[in-house]
């Protein structure tokens, strides 16, 4: 086939039906930044029961639905040579971000013959990442220079300006682990980057969620105890719930549970935790909801580094697909990390003038570190308390610049049998709002559509009388005709 014609298939065809025309083993190409945004799901279907402020923020929930595939990166190598300031601007975003927090990322200008200089006096690492604006016969003869410069086990991705099938096909044949079309995203370029560091023999990394409270005493333990819960029964999926509070928590109270082993020893002996000692360590509650259950003694001092929660907390997530976490009021170096390093964060307010500067504080601090990732999510809870002053959720809502998800009445009756017998809210009353709202909330954080079935109305049997009515008729009438 002609340069021509090879010109006018590659014009011809569209890059969505790229899985149909190559092999399945090259993975399909990713997108370009000009693909539509996904449409928002309905907020039906989400199952939200309220959300007061700015739709700016769902906005940008649904501008990163895209990256929910995007998983931690190891310990590796990378560096980038671009030739558009724009796609460099783009990597080192992505450089910033919590999934490459172990990787070491580099970006330099030149392009691939810069890579090419760089490398015929140096190893290669992990990943090299090139960018070419160059057309297809120039781009190919670059990247076979940079193919002999090249270190056994590197990988390379390839940023071009061109939406050419025929290239793409030669790149993978030339063996080019990816090709993304100029203009990239950060999130596209994580997701890259994520899928050719994970093993798809392996099971999938568990999502993390951590609760965290504006202030002390506004609920937020309350809140992640039956969000966990609403998981482990909705979704019929193992969860553990991890109490971070280790001289004050709650969970095994909430829980009618008293381990005698719990995250603590875990903590105390990072390095000799693995799947078998978890098991002797979790409390099992349910069928799939398990409690890593804080000890709640003043025996002794907690003074446990960083590396200790984070080796502890990556077991976990290696061995069940929902981690709960249920920080305390404290802020020091691991609840820092442990926030930022979350899937999806969920802020518990009381609308008081506190608890309003410390959201506020807290938003301003997740945005500019967690500029790819979901905004957190805000519940306001107690509103309505008898003879208290309170700040309106709108107000709120517009002062932290992020939109209220929930709004939980205050229920000192229903809140407080559930806390007195270790029981769930829904457990205690299956048909209170705030019961509810926690079903929706557990969706909305695990992105799934509400598996319970919706309430059915009431008008539901005389329609479905009317529909088989309306089909025995046409069925009478086709007979007649028939006969």
């Amino acid at each position: 086939m002609s340069t021509s014609e090879h010109k006018q298939e590659s014009m011809a065809l569209d890059l969505d039906d790229l899985d149909e025309l190559i092999e399945p083993e090259f993975g399909p190409l990713a997108e370009a930044q000009s693909a539509p945004a996904p449409e928002p799901e309905p907020a039906g279907q989400m199952g939200r029961v309220t959300q007061i402020g700015s739709d700016a923020v769902e906005v940008e929930r649904e501008a990163n639905r895209s990256g929910l595939g995007a998983r931690p990166v190891p310990r590796i190598s990378i560096q980038a040579f671009c030739e558009d300031q724009r796609t460099a601007e783009v990597i080192e975003a992505a450089a910033a971000d919590r999934r490459l927090v172990k990787a070491h990322v580099a970006v330099k200008m030149g392009g691939v013959r810069a890579a090419v200089v760089a490398y015929s006096e140096a190893p290669t690492p992990n990943l090299v990442i090139v960018e070419s604006t160059r057309d297809r016969e120039t781009m190919l003869a670059d990247l076979d220079r940079l193919a002999e410069t090249c270190d056994e086990g590197t990988k390379v991705v390839v940023i071009g300006h061109l939406n050419d099938v025929v290239l793409y096909r030669e790149l993978l044949r030339r063996g080019v682990s990816e090709y993304l079309v100029f203009p990239i995203r950060p999130l596209q370029l994580l997701e890259t980057i994520s899928n050719l560091y994970t093993d798809p023999d392996q099971e999938p990394i568990g999502h993390a969620y951590a609760f965290v409270g504006a202030k002390g005493g506004v609920g937020s333990s309350t809140v992640c105890h039956n969000v966990a819960w609403a998981i482990s029964e909705q979704l019929e999926a193992d969860v553990v719930i991890a109490d971070l509070d280790l001289p004050f928590g709650t969970a095994g109270l909430d829980f009618n549970q008293d381990p005698v082993q719990g995250i603590a020893d875990a903590l105390m002996s990072p390095e000799r935790v693995d799947e078998v000692l978890l098991d002797r360590l979790l409390t099992k509650c349910s069928e799939h909801l398990h409690l890593f259950a804080a000890p709640a003694a003043l025996d002794r001092d907690y003074e446990i580094p960083t590396e200790a929660y984070d080796w502890v907390i990556e077991v976990l997530r290696q061995n069940v697909p929902y981690l709960a976490m249920d920080m305390p009021h404290v802020w020091n170096e691991w609840s820092r990390q442990l926030l930022l390093q979350a899937d999806e964060i969920v802020i518990t307010a009381t609308p008081d003038l506190a608890s309003l500067r410390n959201t506020k504080n807290l938003v301003d601090l997740l945005k500019e570190h967690r500029s790819n990732d979901y905004p957190p999510r805000l519940v306001l809870n107690q509103v309505g308390m008898p003879k208290r002053p309170e700040i309106p959720a709108k107000e709120f809502a517009d002062a932290v610049g992020l939109p209220v998800e929930m709004v939980i009445d205050f229920d000192a009756e229903t809140f407080g049998t559930a806390a007195n017998n270790g029981q769930m809210i829904e457990e205690v009353a299956e048909k209170a709002c705030a019961a509810q709202q926690f079903r929706e909330l557990a969706m909305l954080i695990t992105h799934k559509a509400q598996t319970s079935g919706a309430k059915r109305s009431l008008f539901a049997p005389i329609l479905e009388k009317l529909k088989i009515n309306k089909i025995s008729n046409i069925n009478k009438i086709k007979q007649s005709v028939g006969a």
